[in-house]
């Protein structure tokens, strides 16, 4: 692996610079935006119970950060190819840092939601610069081993949060799932101003106003209804919905949700026909639309879609299913998901040689056949029964693949991107993750929810002489419980009312959860496939891409 100081470029590297020593600290940036995503979510209902949070307010604490991250996204990488790279990231960790000690100190819900907005604005300011900064400072090899290392710790990360959520709402306090982030925080913007180099990316005149609050409105509507369509419901009201002083109640004749998406959509229509009409005039844009052409971009990014659809299914569901249905405890059940994690730290670690040896994009490819085999291999052995080292297993499986697959497929991406458009590009390749996150979390809720409803009356129909009434009351007990009423039962704790068949109902709703879960995960696989699909495309168009810029790196013509 090359240690040597880089030439001075276009784009404003100094000589002399360690571009490891760089990638070192983006990664660790990264990390703690990306961690921040997955680990809360675990301790939700210990929060709940602390600030005496409603309903609503709970489904705020999540949603918020992933709304006003994914809204501003496009933006902040606009931005950070006007104002630096660099000063942007260091910008946006401080403000993670402040988010982060208001969460950590609120006493009520507006606090702690207030800051998780300000926490969603730092990681969409630190997001784009990771993978802007790590194209604009790697060629050749070094670029396929810096983009393993980064898709490595994103895959990894992700899947370790609920572990580390587990363990620090059990062995320390919730409020340390928040105060974590300062320490490392603190260490990475030190490090940040002494390693990282400045650079910027093409400025044209003009501030796309129009761009930037077309973007934002129109992802955050979307990824707001595609997270709360399962809870909200997606056309008829199932709850109150509660924003500031506004009320949407449960007897309005449309949920929210359609309605959000409805207007994402247009706002997303408006935004495309506003950059290309700025773009044709030689204005500033938020997005360039240009980017789309290149092919391994494209298909690119649609694979990174289906990979997160995957992976955000997978930490949605297996969660409830472990705890719930398997009876694990939050620790235990982190461990298993921790497997996840584990395989995608080793291949990421590794797909830097197969990478050298196959191509990028052969890695990709075996990546998402890997996740494939896991997920598929996991939905074959689930039963209320299976041994949690057995689903742990195949996990790693599926994480071993998810290693493989987003460290390289990131690079392939982004190979063919001219410098000068790494700011852009790479928020747009975030977007599309984000976007696909909240895509999958929404799958896995209502496929596991109309599993619910089909498989749980199938099982207990098998049980003989169960007094009719019974089906109806602990079916939907069950589902609007997202099944923590069946481990009540098989221990034999509630429902005092079915006296004798509390213990075969219980099992009965388990093997049907199961059966569900099962249906979820096919489902996963399926977007799995569409993304294997994908990434065989950006196979065919990355080889040239690829040969093309280590021919340009080797030669000194690639231009920024």
């Amino acid at each position: 692996m090359s240690t040597s100081p880089m030439p001075s470029r276009a784009d404003g590297v100094r000589p002399g610079t360690s571009p490891w020593r760089a990638l070192a600290v983006l990664a660790a940036g990264l990390a703690m935006i990306v961690l921040d995503g997955t680990i809360v979510g675990i301790a939700l209902p210990t929060i709940i119970f602390d600030l005496h949070l409603g309903i609503a307010e709970s489904v705020w604490v999540n949603s918020v950060y992933s709304m006003i991250f994914a809204g501003l996204l496009l933006s902040a990488g606009w931005l950070s190819d006007r104002i630096g790279r660099r000063l942007q990231f260091l910008i946006g960790v401080g403000v993670f840092i402040v988010g982060s000690v208001l969460a950590g100190v609120a006493a009520d819900a507006g606090l702690l939601i207030a800051s998780r907005a300000v926490q969603g604005v730092g990681g969409a300011l630190i997001m784009p610069t990771t993978v802007s900064t790590i194209n604009v400072l790697f060629r050749g090899r070094d670029r396929a081993a810096a983009f393993g290392i980064w898709g490595a710790v994103m895959s990894g990360t992700a899947a370790i949060g609920p572990l580390l959520g587990a363990a620090l709402t059990q062995y320390a306090d919730w409020r340390w799932v928040f105060f974590v982030n300062v320490p490392v925080g603190l260490v990475v913007l030190v490090l940040g101003a002494l390693w990282i180099p400045e650079n910027r990316g093409v400025q044209r005149v003009g501030f796309d106003l129009a761009g930037l609050v077309l973007s934002a409105g129109a992802l955050s509507l979307l990824v707001f209804g595609l997270i709360e369509g399962t809870d909200l419901g997606w056309w008829r009201p199932k709850d109150v919905f509660v924003l500031g002083p506004l009320t949407w109640p449960e007897t309005a004749a449309v949920s929210p949700v359609p309605v959000a998406l409805g207007l994402g959509l247009v706002m997303l229509v408006a935004f495309i026909v506003v950059q290309r009409n700025r773009a044709r005039a030689g204005r500033g844009v938020i997005l360039d639309l240009g980017l789309f052409a290149l092919p391994t971009f494209t298909w690119g990014n649609v694979a990174a879609a289906m990979v997160a659809v995957g992976e955000f299914a997978l930490v949605f569901v297996m969660p409830l299913f472990l705890i719930f249905v398997a009876g694990l405890d939050v620790l235990a059940a982190g461990w298993v998901l921790a497997a996840m994690a584990i395989g995608a730290f080793a291949s990421g670690a590794a797909a830097r040689h197969l990478a050298a040896a196959l191509g990028a994009a052969s890695v990709v490819v075996l990546g998402l056949v890997l996740e494939v085999v896991g997920v598929a291999a996991t939905a074959l052995v689930l039963t209320p029964s299976t041994p949690a080292a057995l689903i742990a297993a195949t996990m790693a499986v599926y994480g071993l693949g998810l290693g493989l697959a987003a460290a390289q497929l990131t690079s392939t991406v982004m190979v063919a991107v001219p410098q000068a458009m790494s700011g852009a590009a790479s928020a747009a390749q975030s977007t599309v993750r984000q976007v696909g996150s909240a895509l999958g979390s929404a799958l896995a809720g209502t496929t596991l929810a109309i599993g619910l409803g089909v498989m749980l009356p199938v099982r207990l129909a098998e049980i003989p002489g169960l007094p009719a009434n019974v089906p109806d009351q602990v079916v939907s007990a069950t589902i609007d419980s997202v099944g923590a009423l069946i481990p009540l039962l098989r221990s034999g704790k509630g429902y005092n009312t079915l006296g004798e068949w509390r213990l075969p109902v219980g099992d009965a709703l388990a093997h049907g959860f199961a059966d569900a879960t099962v249906v979820t995960l096919w489902v996963a696989v399926a977007f799995l496939v569409l993304g294997l699909l994908a990434s065989m495309l950006v196979q065919r168009y990355g080889r040239d891409a690829h040969a093309a810029d280590v021919a340009a790196e080797a030669s000194g013509t690639r231009q920024p």
